[in-house]
């Protein structure tokens, strides 16, 4: 048949299916995001209304907002759908960039389709085209290359039948998963071509599940059963598999403790006896207790980020380290045996082998009792002071009024490690393992929860409609940007936003002053400011502004009602925000290390005794295992 690239382009995205974590089938594209301008209004934009019954397009409000929504939603499906967001040339593409960079360093599957400047270069300089004088091929497009798991420039309209299966393979790959880059030449979007019909037959992506080596699966086996204090980590490769009941059967069988990375938070139910909490510096030192006595960690789906592994200080330096992962890059790292598997088949297979072998008893027993521990602290901080509230506090009543079908959300400043550390996953009888947060850690993009939840929020109104999805978030990530409070509140995908207003940016305050830095552009009174007194957002009118149902909260203990209120909003289609003020300086402490760059040479004391710690714990810090 006779297409434009551009309508050859969207007939295929249209027809592309996928089968979710519940055997269910569904289009692996749902949602197009889109601003329109000369680089992609009339081919690509034409192209899109003609399928707009098939392939929704959501108007967005920020380049980057819209494509972290679509992000948002790849996450809320667990890499089962992708969301598109398409923009034009030169200052709205690279608005897309950090985007691609949160999809990118998370494993995540994002389509992005900037415009580009004229492949036949005869109006050349056109508007928004940056003229590079040495390479007249390069365009601003080619910085996604560094962020893109796969860029292709099309050229030529033909070239789409080589380059779609290339798509379709990364998006749907579970280990080379992530965002992949089409620069559309604005010329080429409108050039016609005779394309196969056979490009355009329906086709369902199904997860790829490959199974470990045999002989590396035995290696794996023989060095669980030499020991006695194994420690089971989980990570996101987990969720995406669907791998936590087959993770938990293997933890129960042989009595093994187990603990959750930050993108495997809310796999295991809080009160599994086998528990010990979240692992590193933004978990639990219930977790970190059991870390540091191990004598093997097997990590399943994760990369073993410095917050999971405190910089690599959490273990013994004799620890043995056995990974599952299905991408064989992050399986080897620091020396690991390792098992490139699917985590739902590699565990399975390993579990087979394990038949009658079980850890210490004692060590069973610790995960119960230093999660105890922790769940006391918790307790201590969430309790009412009759002051300021708490991060800790604020979390505490989110947690207590969400239900099993939520999900909640935050990306950056001091909220990931109260969310990570301090909530209690809410499990329900029909779904017990299904994950239920998504904390944005691997690129920490402040911006990400409002526009995440856009995505999420979209997403599970279709899988679990009876369902709120909340994200929390400081005045910092509000002011960076909240563009796409518009978007969602305009379309009608109604979500919780919980704004936490400590006045300024308070957990890169406590780094800066903690290690010995003075207070410096971080809080307000420490900026730098021509007024005697500088101004303040006001954010409850700002958010109602934007079409936003408003809630706002002068102390902990409206806090539930106003936040219930918003979840009713949430569930009629409107954004709902509530703004509390919170303590900038109290914070839940999992008592683990973190490397920072502390400079060597400085006139302060305070720097000078931060860089001795540094000096002095670094010889802790693990930079290879042995075998």
């Amino acid at each position: 048949m006779k297409l434009t690239t551009a309508q050859a382009l969207v007939r295929w995205l249209s027809v592309q299916r996928t089968e979710l974590l519940d055997g269910t089938e569904a289009p692996l594209f749902p949602a197009v995001f889109a601003i329109f301008g000369h680089g992609n209004v009339l081919g690509l934009g034409t192209a899109l209304a003609e399928h707009a019954d098939r392939l929704p397009v959501w108007r967005g409000h920020n380049e980057q907002g819209m494509a972290l929504a679509a992000v948002g939603l790849a996450k809320a499906t667990h890499r089962r759908q992708v969301g598109v967001a398409t923009s034009s040339i030169g200052p709205g593409a690279l608005n897309m960039v950090t985007a691609a960079g949160v999809a990118h360093a998370n494993r995540l599957p994002l389509l992005l389709l900037p415009g580009d400047t004229f492949a036949n270069r005869a109006p050349d300089p056109v508007l928004q085209q940056v003229e590079h004088f040495g390479d007249p091929t390069a365009t601003v497009n080619d910085a996604f290359r560094a962020v893109s798991r796969y860029f292709d420039r099309i050229a030529r309209a033909e070239q789409l039948i080589a380059t779609l299966p290339q798509v379709a393979r990364v998006l749907t790959d579970p280990a080379d998963c992530g965002p992949v880059t089409l620069a559309l030449p604005q010329d080429v979007q409108a050039e016609a071509y005779d394309f196969p019909d056979a490009l355009f037959e329906p086709r369902v992506h199904r997860l790829l599940r490959p199974r470990p080596d045999l002989r590396r699966l035995a290696d794996a086996a023989e060095a669980v059963r030499r020991s006695s204090r194994l420690l089971l980590v989980l990570g996101g490769g987990v969720r995406c598999s669907g791998a936590t009941r087959p993770a938990l059967e293997l933890a129960e069988r042989h009595g093994i403790p187990v603990t959750e990375t930050t993108a495997g938070r809310t796999l295991v139910p809080h009160d599994h006896p086998l528990h010990a909490g979240p692992l590193g510096i933004t978990g639990s030192f219930s977790a970190n207790a059991l870390a540091a006595e191990a004598d093997l960690v097997l990590a399943v789906g994760t990369r073993l980020q410095d917050f999971t592994t405190a910089s690599w200080s959490l273990f013994a330096p004799d620890l043995r380290l056995v990974t599952i992962n299905t991408a064989g890059f992050d399986a080897v790292k620091h020396g690991a045996l390792a098992v490139v598997a699917d985590a739902a088949e590699g565990l399975t297979e390993l579990d087979a082998l394990l038949e009658g072998w079980r850890v210490a008893p004692e060590w069973t027993g610790r995960a119960s009792a230093e999660r105890a521990r922790w769940d006391a602290y918790i307790d201590g901080l969430r309790k009412p002071d009759g002051g300021t509230p708490t991060y800790a506090q604020v979390v505490g009543a989110v947690n207590d009024a969400s239900g099993p079908h939520d999900y909640v959300m935050t990306a950056s400043g001091g909220l990931p490690g109260e969310l990570i550390g301090g909530w209690r996953t809410v499990s329900a009888p029909d779904a017990p393992t299904e994950p239920t947060m998504d904390v944005e850690y691997g690129f920490s993009c402040m911006g990400y929860e409002l526009a995440g939840a856009w995505g999420a929020a979209m997403a599970r109104a279709v899988t679990h409609p009876d369902g709120v999805v909340t994200t929390l978030l400081g005045d910092g990530s509000y002011l960076m940007l909240n563009s796409e409070l518009f978007s969602a509140a305009f379309a009608g995908h109604g979500f919780v936003a919980v704004v936490c207003d400590n006045d300024g940016y308070a957990v890169i305050d406590r780094l800066q002053r903690g290690q010995g830095g003075a207070a410096f552009n971080n809080m307000y009174a420490d900026c730098r400011s021509t007024l005697a007194q500088p101004p303040r957002v006001d954010f409850a009118a700002h958010a109602a502004a934007l079409g936003c149902a408003v809630l706002p909260v002068h102390d902990l203990d409206a806090l539930p009602a106003a936040y219930g209120k918003a979840r009713e909003h949430a569930r009629a289609g409107r954004p709902a925000v509530v703004v509390i003020g919170t303590r900038p300086a109290s914070w839940t402490e999992a008592g683990a290390w973190w490397e920072v760059g502390v400079p060597e040479v400085s006139d302060r004391p305070g720097i000078a005794d931060a860089r001795r710690a540094l000096d002095e714990a670094k010889p802790r810090q693990i930079r290879y295992l042995p075998s």
